[in-house]
């Protein structure tokens, strides 16, 4: 998921997301331990766009704040 689409989701979508991310990255580390993994580099992707996630929620925080 790229920045600027995160960027039109509102804030409690981000949240539903982010929380959804954070269980699919638990269960690919899972598969991980247990050598059931198929995509490895799906565990960076999903991790990447955690980090996108709360980029983007830390900035409307602060854009919130200033105003």
């Amino acid at each position: 998921m790229k920045v600027t689409e995160i960027r039109d989701f509102t804030n409690q979508e981000l949240e539903s997301n982010l929380a959804d991310l954070k269980k699919e990255l638990f269960n690919l580390r899972f598969q991980n331990a247990t050598n059931q993994l198929e995509n490895p580099m799906r565990i960076v992707e999903v991790k990447k766009t955690i980090a996108r996630i709360k980029t983007v929620l830390a900035e409307r925080k602060l854009e919130e704040e200033a105003n």
